[in-house]
């Protein structure tokens, strides 16, 4: 029996919390197609949020009022529900995190005061606001903190946040820049309007104006300006307020100041008749401040496009061929749905699922949203197709090898929410300096108005040069400086085929004394391909090849797939390895047909099958060895060529003074090989993670600054310690996992690559923090002395900060 309601949903009232409602009460929610009035912004966003969460039916089951917004700070208990129970904010057994999207985001203050909000909220560990995307990172422990906690925390400063949802987010996107290039118009319009009343002023001569024209003029100047005070400004007594209310100095906080200042003098002379007004200085300053936070707002959807294209790639639904091979009727299924071993249709132009391997049928992929490569590639039966890849030829049939929560889009998407996770410590250098900044301004904008004011006897001119003084100044450049100019670096990056994922590994990267790297995948291709295989015992090659395959069956190995790929398909019937042990590094044991054999390096097969024997091993070669107890039965000899790229990224680095170090775990003799032909100045091989693990720890205890680049499981440990890692896009995700950069093109020389854009980013950032310092430096004294009036101060804030996010969106072109 369902419940029914008892509570009254009188007008008069908070739908709700139930709290009276103000009479100027204007928040609404449509709630199961009727329009709610709620008593506060509070109420109204969690009520919005349980609306887009689907739990509408909340309101008609409920028995009692909700608390209040303003109050409890909770959310309903079947909201409640929803946060523990949805795996997305599981982290492990005593921590959440999730993503939200946050709405009303205007600078880089904004950023600066969500964080030390959240940061102040109890069992919150971490909170990271990524300002080019606006989303919001928080870490939480579940027994101290729930979601209803952050979203109540985030209203009493006067910011709307809701769960992220990337249809809400985009339409959220599109609406933030409508209103504000609405702003922009109104505000334009004002200045143009008011330019022509003032004009007349500015150009008469003494005496040739008369009063009551003069004061027609000014009441008029006055009446244009309000819709630019009422609306246009309202971003700035927005931001200004919701800092003020949290007890911080944000960057709106000296616009409203200024702009009210000037109004409001601008207001008492018109009034009395007496003294100077500045509508035009008020209504220029409003339009070009507009100005550059429309610029700098759409430089930061520009910079997160390249992002949420990615998000959206993965198509919601695939064809499944149910009941192949016997029937080919394809059923429309969610993707999601998709099991491994599934059998889909993909058509020409539709995106794959997930990742699956292609068995009838021959087409061109295009991949270059996971790669950065324009080209199709070709693809035919047996190879594999990654999740997100648009078919580019004819139809295919594919088996799912992946389900596509697991897909390689989807692990790209994870490390995507990773990168907004953190700010690098010079963004967060310029945070704490402009919020420093802004306190240090106000207090010498009060002074310069008291020694104008001690000066003269009078306001006259103490006023405009205090307000020119908080008009002038330009906090927001500092702040713009680094965040701006590494977004734009990552998207273009991103379009190249790099993902960037760790806040310091451009600026890290910049400053690396050695390169370290990995050999087998990262200097060679990592497809190694078997030459020859030696018989060492009585068995004949093909037996030895078909049990090595056996062992090596469930191993991503670039070596094992080498020795699958030459085996005859016979031995998935007629070998099958048991009781399998894999030492990293080393090699692999197990038991096929009651015998126990090793696959693996000279020294670990030793182990079971005695001396060595005593063969030569032709350059170039890697040697792979099997043995069974007491004996010694082949050798395989695989051959991986160098990558194209792996010189020209080599040289690139030497020219730049940096220290080029191969540590393989490969034979040490085959390492210096590759080593000597490259130029490398140190090699070593055979060398295990613990030892790769510990060379780069006595590096960095020498003070280097280490830059790893390896693709392979054994460089997992590695990668997390050194300064800054790079993997390649086709290794293990174990390693992609612990790099700070993800190079899915698959090529080395997107290391080169990066580490241009990183030498130019941060030419970039000095620049900007050098302009946005001088700039400061010779404008606020100018303004002090009286040098500028409000206007042309104005127009100084806004061409600053312009000319910070203009110099920084250079990085999204070429060098």
């Amino acid at each position: 029996m369902s419940h029914t309601t008892s509570i009254s949903t009188a007008p008069a009232i908070c739908y709700h919390c139930g709290q009276p409602l103000p009479g100027d009460a204007a928040w609404t929610v449509l709630i199961e197609h009727v329009e709610h009035t709620m008593c506060c912004p509070g109420c109204a966003a969690v009520a919005q949020t349980i609306v887009d969460l689907g739990q509408e039916t909340y309101y008609r089951e409920r028995t009692a009022y909700a608390a209040s917004a303003d109050g409890a700070q909770q959310l309903p208990p079947e909201l409640q529900l929803y946060d523990n129970a949805d795996p997305r904010f599981a982290l492990d057994e005593d921590s959440r995190e999730s993503t939200f999207t946050v709405e009303g985001i205007r600078c880089a203050a904004c950023v600066w005061l969500i964080e030390q909000r959240l940061m102040r909220l109890p069992g919150v560990e971490s909170a990271q606001l990524n300002v080019a995307t606006e989303k919001l990172y928080v870490r939480w422990r579940s027994d101290a903190c729930k979601p209803g906690d952050i979203l109540g925390a985030l209203h009493t400063i006067g910011y709307t946040a809701y769960p992220y949802d990337a249809g809400r987010h985009a339409n959220q996107q599109r609406r933030a820049a409508k209103s504000l290039g609405r702003q922009l118009f109104v505000a334009g319009l004002s200045m143009m309007q008011v330019m022509m009343y003032v004009a007349p002023a500015y150009l008469a001569e003494d005496g040739t104006l008369d009063d009551s024209m003069a004061s027609l003029m000014r009441w008029a100047s006055l009446l244009l300006t309000l819709p630019a005070i009422c609306y246009s400004a309202l971003p700035f007594w927005r931001g200004a307020w919701a800092s003020l209310r949290a007890k911080a100095l944000g960057m709106d906080v000296p616009v409203a100041l200024g702009i009210a200042a000037a109004f409001g003098a601008s207001v008492i002379a018109t009034i009395s008749g007496k003294g100077d007004t500045w509508y035009d200085s008020v209504t220029m300053f409003i339009f070009l401040l507009l100005c550059s936070r429309y610029l700098e707002l759409r430089a930061r959807q520009k910079a997160g496009a390249a992002l949420e294209r990615l998000q959206h790639a993965l198509p919601a639904s695939a064809a499944l061929l149910e009941n192949y091979p016997a029937s080919r009727a394809a059923t429309i299924v969610r993707a999601a749905a998709l099991a491994v071993d599934n059998v889909i249709v993909i058509k020409p132009g539709e995106a794959v699922a997930a990742d699956s391997i292609i068995i009838e049928g021959r087409t061109s992929l295009d991949l270059s949203l996971l790669s950065g490569e324009s080209a199709p590639q070709a693809k035919n039966v047996g190879d594999s197709i990654p999740g997100g890849a648009i078919n580019a030829g004819s139809v295919i049939l594919a088996r799912v090898t992946r389900r596509a929560q697991d897909s390689t889009l989807s692990d790209l998407i994870k490390l995507i929410h990773r990168a907004g996770g953190e700010k690098p410590r010079i963004s967060q250098w310029a945070d704490r300096v402009a919020a420093w900044f802004v306190a240090g301004l106000l207090l010498f904008a009060l002074a310069t108005f008291g020694f104008w004011f001690m000066l003269d006897g009078d306001a006259t001119r103490a006023w405009p040069i205090a307000i020119a003084v908080l008009v002038v100044s330009c906090p927001c450049a500092l702040s713009l400086a680094t965040p701006t100019a590494l977004a734009a670096a990552t998207a273009r990056l991103l379009r190249q085929g790099v993902l960037i994922t760790g806040p310091q590994t451009l600026e890290t990267l910049h400053r690396a004394t050695h390169i370290v790297l990995d050999k087998t995948g990262t200097l060679t291709w990592g497809r190694p391909v078997l030459q020859k295989t030696l018989a060492l015992g009585s068995m004949r090659p093909d037996f030895c090849l078909q049990i090595a395959a056996a062992l090596e069956a469930g191993s991503a190995h670039p070596l094992a797939r080498a020795i699958i790929n030459a085996a005859d398909e016979g031995w998935r019937q007629n070998w099958h390895a048991t009781t399998l042990i894999e030492t990293p590094g080393s090699g692999l044991e197990g038991v096929v047909h009651n015998r126990r054999y090793r696959l693996g390096s000279l020294q670990f097969v030793a182990g079971i099958s005695g001396l060595p024997p005593e063969r030569e091993v032709a350059d170039g070669v890697t040697p792979v060895y099997l043995g069974v107890e007491g004996q010694w039965l082949a050798c395989f000899h695989l051959h991986d060529g160098l990558r194209p790229d792996a010189q020209d990224t080599v040289d690139y680095f030497r020219q730049r003074g940096k220290t080029m170090v191969l540590v393989s775990g490969d034979d040490d003799m085959l390492a210096r090989r590759v080593g000597d032909q490259l130029g490398i100045d140190t090699t070593v091989g055979g060398y295990l993670p613990a030892d790769k693990l510990n060379f780069v720890q006595q590096l960095q205890r020498r003070g280097c600054v280490v830059a790893m680049i390896g693709d392979g499981i054994n460089d997992a440990a590695v990668m997390g310690a050194a300064d800054v890692s790079f993997a390649m896009g086709g290794g293990a995700a174990l390693a992609q996992a612990h790099a700070d950069a993800v190079l899915f093109n698959g090529r080395l020389s997107a290391v080169a690559d990066s580490a241009r854009t990183a030498e130019r980013t941060m030419q970039i950032i000095r620049q900007n923090l050098c302009w946005a310092t001088l700039y400061n430096v010779v404008a606020i004294p100018a303004a002090a002395f009286g040098l500028l009036n409000p206007w042309l101060s104005g127009v100084g804030m806004a061409l600053s900060s312009a000319v910070v996010v203009l110099n920084a969106l250079r990085l999204r072109r070429g060098p």
